[in-house]
């Protein structure tokens, strides 16, 4: 996409000759609310079914021992941050298949997909290239090294896992894009069956099959062994599935072909960073707090890890906002795609209050279900507390930016995600956090004092773009373009 448009910031915020006239009204409202339930529904229960895995792993580790939880810890703040860069990028097919099936283009859309399976064979090649190379870093953060050869341990055995996880991700876009969101749901409940027993297997050991306790680097390997079969299952979905069967997605092979690349590049390259400025926050702050001690980063691991379990809703409720507003777009109905982004956002508050009380009144239960040691539990508890205040505000910038990329508007939200980021909730973390500055430090409470406002900075920002850019149809249809 192009940079943004400065030119049109005076721009009448009225729509163009032709463009759909949508009913307005509560009529409308409640309409749309249905419809982006029905669509959010079974991404929730995929996104929460996913996290599970996650949750899983903090869980079963940590009752191994704090090193283990550490060690799983410290293997995910490098893991998920580059797998969500990766995978941020092949998230373009998602607004590019639901604009083309809006405008009726349905026989462009395979080959889309067949070149964004070539963007995640390069990208996760670059991915395991990159896992197999981060020891040094543990040491040049100062972690403590009780909890590095598990991490190190724990990510040699993810790297089996990543290419068939990236193929996974581009084969569910192609069905959320489209509006079919139940196959991702059915997948990630399976997954999740199947994961429990193998973490109890792989983590525990098991004499009489002759399998040994491996630890945190057995959550390693049944993650690699979970995201080989979601590869499989979905694919076999969209061979087969008759809703699909008219698109050709695998009718021929194509060679990759550098315009389409560049154009799904163009559009994921500022998704991809836009999820790492996040995710890479906490990945550094995990690393940060490295320096504290292995109780520190598992407490940290308990609010971060359930944190990510109640950001699952409302980063559902973005991604079923991105279909919507991208069909809307595809159709020529802008006041339609307007309705569904603060739909959207308004659902996604309503549901972050509800999720924030109960987190704060919860937030001990939630902490003994990670940990025994009492001292890790008083000071997750404690931490979570921070979490159940963020969720405002985590939750609305979400469903912003979701929104946002429906309009294939992602330049923009990257940086914007980047200064509340990197230059808000870096910064302001890392002086309280570490006492920087002649600051008197307060540990893990001043890392998320820097992680709540820069996630209020980005809300605000977010939804001031969404606003001056949902009521702009010449630069709606020129991003639209490409």
């Amino acid at each position: 996409m192009s940079a943004p448009d400065t030119s049109s910031a005076v721009e009448p915020a009225v729509e163009p000759a032709g463009a759909k006239a949508a009913a307005s009204g509560p009529v409308s409202v409640w309409v749309e609310l249905d419809r982006l339930l029905r669509l959010a529904g079974p991404i929730v229960l995929t996104q929460m079914t996913q996290m599970g895995m996650s949750v899983a792993d903090a869980m079963m580790a940590g009752r191994e021992s704090p090193a283990d939880l550490a060690g799983i810890a410290l293997g995910g703040s490098f893991f998920w941050a580059m797998l969500l860069a990766m995978s941020g990028i092949i998230m373009a097919l998602s607004p590019t298949v639901s604009q083309l099936d809006g405008a009726g283009r349905r026989d462009e859309i395979a080959g889309n997909v067949r070149q964004a399976l070539w963007l995640a064979v390069f990208f996760g090649l670059v991915m395991i290239v990159l896992l197999l190379n981060v020891e040094p870093l543990y040491h040049w953060f100062d972690v403590d090294p009780v909890g590095i050869p598990i991490a190190v341990s724990y990510l040699n055995a993810l790297c089996f896992g990543v290419l068939p996880l990236l193929g996974y991700f581009t084969l569910r876009n192609l069905c959320d894009g489209l509006s079919w969101t139940v196959p991702a749901m059915v997948i990630a409940l399976a997954a999740l069956a199947l994961k429990v027993p193998l973490n109890y297997l792989l983590i525990y050991g098991n004499d009489s099959l002759g399998v040994p306790a491996l630890g945190g680097a057995g959550c390693g390997w049944s993650s690699a062994i979970v995201m080989t079969g979601e590869f499989f299952a979905m694919l076999w979905v969209v061979v087969r599935a008759k809703r699909l069967s008219g698109l050709g997605i695998f009718a021929s092979f194509s060679w990759p072909h550098w315009p389409t690349l560049k154009r799904l590049i163009r559009l994921g390259a500022p998704i991809g960073a836009s999820l790492f400025a996040e995710i890479s926050i906490f990945s550094v702050f995990t690393l940060l707090v490295g320096s504290l001690g292995v109780g520190a980063v598992a407490a940290h691991q308990i609010a971060s890890n359930f944190g990510g379990v109640t950001f699952m809703v409302p980063m559902a409720i973005g991604m079923a906002a991105s279909i919507r507003v991208g069909f809307n777009v595809g159709a020529g109905d802008y006041a339609g795609a307007r309705r569904s982004a603060f739909v959207a956002c308004a659902l996604a508050l309503f549901i972050a209050a509800i999720m924030g009380i109960g987190v704060f009144f919860g937030r001990y239960a939630i902490a003994s279900l990670y940990t025994l040691d009492p001292d890790v539990l008083a000071l997750g508890a404690r931490i979570l507390i921070f979490v159940a205040a963020f969720q405002l505000v985590d939750s609305l910038q979400v469903a912003a930016i979701g929104s946002l990329r429906g309009f294939k508007d992602t330049f923009v939200s990257m940086l914007i995600a980047l200064t509340a980021y990197w230059f808000i909730a870096l910064p302001i973390g890392a002086v309280l956090g570490l006492g920087l500055l002649s600051v008197t430090p307060i540990g893990l409470d001043g890392f998320w004092t820097g992680l709540t406002l820069g996630l209020a900075a980005a809300a605000v920002l977010l939804v001031a773009r969404l606003r001056w850019l949902s009521v702009r149809p010449t630069r709606i249809q020129a991003l639209s373009a490409g």
